[in-house]
């Protein structure tokens, strides 16, 4: 099994935590987004989406991470991230949508290059565009998490903690206040005190150097 990856790809490092929860044997074949590798002949056909990641197993090549994620729980049961009953699985599918689908699309870096290269955004204007739509997003999240619990749903990781985490570093790294969001950064900081996520970690990869 191969993963597709760059170490700031937000949605890789999803795959990556996934990966290690799972103790899933794989490796990591390098695509750098800064030099547009992920356009190349090569890339675009084994993925014709040209994004990152790709997971290439013995069936085919899958290219959306919450597909990958899916598709790992479903033939990889083993630590299973996306547990309980058919409403607490709603709920660990709520939390994830609520990162992949409303948080990442128009924060990832395709978005940040066209606000600079074709509306003329300098630096500032892109990290304000950045940190207003993770702070809206956090702010909802913030509300829907249960403050007992360890992690964002019940004591142990979900695929939400998956999606989340990746999101909280970025929010870091743009400088995203995060004294507002108590709930949220208290699991990133458990989270990042099991290896699985450690492991994942951005600073933590091949091409991090």
């Amino acid at each position: 099994m191969k993963l597709y990856t760059y170490f700031r790809s937000s949605a890789a490092y999803r795959v990556r935590i996934a990966l290690n929860l799972k103790n899933i044997s794989h490796e990591l074949v390098i695509v750098n987004l800064l030099k547009s590798e992920q356009q190349g002949a090569e890339y675009l056909d084994k993925n014709p989406q040209g994004l990152l990641p790709a997971l290439e197993t013995d069936e085919g090549v899958l290219a959306q991470s919450m597909a990958i994620l899916e598709y790992l729980e479903e033939t990889h049961p083993q630590t299973p991230l996306l547990f309980g009953n058919a409403w607490q699985k709603a709920q660990i599918r709520n939390l994830c949508y609520a990162v992949a689908c409303d948080i990442h699309p128009i924060d990832n870096l395709r978005v940040l290059k066209y606000l600079s290269s074709e509306l003329g955004a300098d630096d500032d204007a892109k990290n304000t565009w950045y940190r207003h739509w993770v702070e809206i997003g956090f702010e909802k999240i913030e509300k829907s998490l249960d403050g007992n619990n360890d992690y964002c749903v019940g004591n142990t990781p979900s695929l939400a903690d998956v999606c989340l985490i990746p999101q909280v570093f970025n929010a870091y790294r743009f400088k995203v206040d995060m004294t507002a969001y108590p709930k949220i950064a208290a699991i990133y900081e458990r989270c990042n005190k099991l290896d699985a996520f450690i492991d994942a970690a951005p600073q933590n990869q091949p091409d991090a150097a």
